[in-house]
């Protein structure tokens, strides 16, 4: 197995599993993030169904920040042949509110995928038993 794969597994995302809502991504992911010490981004790699191809684990950072480039979140979608992207991550604060880099960072994967043709449909922020969707909030239009 691939680490991508396994990663996927533990997520309780399977291959082919259907994504159909930011509740769905956050009760899949709620769990494995919440009680992590440091942020955690992952990037959920999509089909033209929006079912699961994989997940991949982007970056680690630190306490307060996590570094991710656009290049890093789509080398995977492109490599794949992703049809779309969900990315994820946490806040160990367990306020899920955006920061200016969480709005900035989506900005520019919002126009990245729109460049490559791999729409970025949500970016949720995982906090302690709530979340924040930026699709839900009308910022991915």
């Amino acid at each position: 197995l691939t680490v991508g794969i396994r990663m996927s597994e533990e997520a309780g995302l399977r291959r082919g599993d259907p994504l159909s809502s930011s509740e769905s991504v956050f009760k899949r992911y709620h769990a494995k993030l919440r009680d992590k010490q440091h942020e955690e981004f992952h990037t959920i790699l999509l089909d033209r169904r929006h079912r699961v191809i994989q997940d991949v684990l982007v970056s680690v950072g630190s306490l307060t920040a996590s570094i991710v480039h656009p290049r890093e979140v789509f080398n995977h979608a492109v490599s794949h042949s992703a049809a779309a992207i969900v990315c994820v991550h946490n806040h160990p604060s367990g306020d899920p509110g955006p920061s200016k880099e969480d709005l900035e960072i989506t900005k520019r994967l919002k126009e990245a995928g729109r460049t490559l043709g791999i729409p970025l449909l949500d970016h949720l922020i995982i906090g302690d038993q709530r979340y924040y969707s930026f699709a839900d909030e009308g910022l991915l239009k």
